[in-house]
């Protein structure tokens, strides 16, 4: 699992338990991904290493923001599958093992779906909520992508995709839409599972609509393309 950080202090706590005590999937490795040695988070880690052994930190040698977090922990990862999960306890562990279920029986990608049956969105901005919804839903009817839910980050990855593509994102979690557009693409297989996600209670979100909207609809519309055989470069 790779989950990034900036800052999270002690709000990380139940993120990290509940990811390692409710994952029946072993062996588990858990990489703490942060940008600088005074994040906040570290000392938490550190202090949480001694009772769960999966945990360990992984220093960002990127670039600093979310984008370069991930890129550094996906390539850091070793395990066949990869899965990113934030550190704000918005993501539901509950649902990791049903995730590694599919990958293993061949899935190249495996998103958490707020949008199909089963799934709900709990909390956040409104007009996020909408156009998140919007875009999932209308990459699936109208561009064939085979999951509901396009723009949430919380994903499973086979390394055989990691290692045959090339991230381009370089603002925010548009990176998630991206690899699934270009498994897609790629005629691999995509998949998802219904999950509940709950805006934090804690802490203050990096999410930045309106900076990163032009990344996101890049994407959206490489996926709109795939379709009608506009294959991404």
């Amino acid at each position: 699992m790779v989950v990034p950080v900036y800052n999270e202090g002690e709000n990380v706590v139940p993120t990290l338990r509940g990811v390692i005590e409710r994952t029946h999937t072993r062996p588990l490795e858990v990489l703490v991904v942060y940008d600088f040695d005074a994040d906040t988070t570290v000392p938490v880690v550190e202090r949480l290493q001694a009772e769960l052994p999966e945990l360990r930190l992984h220093r960002n040698d990127v670039g600093r923001g979310v984008v370069n977090a991930l890129k550094s922990g996906l390539a850091a990862a070793g395990a066949p599958f990869v899965l990113v999960t934030m550190g704000d306890a918005s993501d539901d562990p509950g649902d990791i093992d049903a995730m590694y279920a599919l990958a293993h029986g061949g899935a190249d990608v495996v998103a958490g779906s707020r949008y199909v049956k089963g799934g709900h969105q709990v909390g956040g901005p409104l007009l996020k909520r909408t156009m998140s919804r919007i875009a999932g839903l209308s990459l699936h009817w109208l561009g064939g992508l085979p999951i509901h839910d396009a723009t949430s980050n919380y994903r499973l990855y086979s390394k055989r995709l990691l290692q045959r593509v090339t991230i381009e994102s370089t603002g925010g979690f548009e990176l998630g839409l991206e690899l699934t557009v270009k498994a897609y693409a790629l005629g691999m297989r995509v998949a998802e599972v219904p999950t509940t996600w709950r805006d934090r209670t804690a802490g203050q979100s990096r999410f930045q609509l309106w900076k990163w909207l032009p990344r996101y609809l890049r994407w959206y519309w490489v996926g709109i393309g795939v379709r009608f055989g506009r294959m991404p470069g």
